[in-house]
């Protein structure tokens, strides 16, 4: 099932003529754009980072839930459930609100250290 789901995301990127990289991250596959986490497997369902001034709307309209790691929010992302995107009109409206919020999402992407003279 979650070849298929990592199918027709790499559908949808290919269709909106994105560039991306997949990476093995938190127990599933994670696709980053520019750098950037910008949505994936997880725990049975989609990984979603999304514009965390949406995120009460998107929760109390959605099924989508909060991540925790280790008993801490992890803020901006969101836990989807599969009757969500079984359809693909669901599976693009998250992919959608993922894809809006990178280019305003900060890079984890840890820059050289400088050496002090």
């Amino acid at each position: 099932m979650e070849d298929l789901l990592i199918e027709r995301m790499r559908c949808v990127l290919l269709i909106r003529e994105m560039s991306w990289v997949e990476k093995k991250m938190m127990g599933g596959i994670t696709f980053m754009i520019d750098d950037k986490m910008c949505f994936g497997t997880f725990r049975g369902g989609l990984l979603c980072r999304i514009d965390p001034e949406e995120k009460d709307t998107l929760l109390a309209t959605t099924d989508a839930e909060i991540i925790t790691q280790g008993g801490r929010e992890m803020k901006g992302y969101v836990h989807i459930q599969p009757p969500s995107y079984e359809s693909d009109h669901g599976l693009e409206f998250w992919i959608d609100k993922c894809l809006a919020f990178n280019p305003k999402a900060r890079s984890s992407k840890k820059g050289k250290k400088r050496k002090k003279d």
